[in-house]
């Protein structure tokens, strides 16, 4: 079975304060609303774009999202 998205991120988490991936993955680990199980860029994007929080940005998240592709 394919894993998630929040899956794959969580991988990033523990790394420099300064690395803007692993900002966004320990932000997305506390959001205990963050959909977990979804793998789809339109509905993470949505629940990101909607969420407006400043640590998980829309830029990071298109990063992120690229090697999430690429490693499935």
């Amino acid at each position: 079975m394919d894993r998630s998205f929040y899956q794959f991120v969580l991988s990033f988490r523990g790394g420099p304060k300064e690395d803007e991936k692993a900002v966004f993955a320990e932000a997305m680990f506390h959001d205990h609303s963050f959909p977990k199980q979804e793998v789809s860029f339109d509905r993470l994007s949505r629940y990101l774009e909607e969420k407006a929080d400043e640590q998980m940005s829309v830029a990071v998240f298109d990063e992120l999202f690229d090697r999430y592709r690429v490693s499935r």
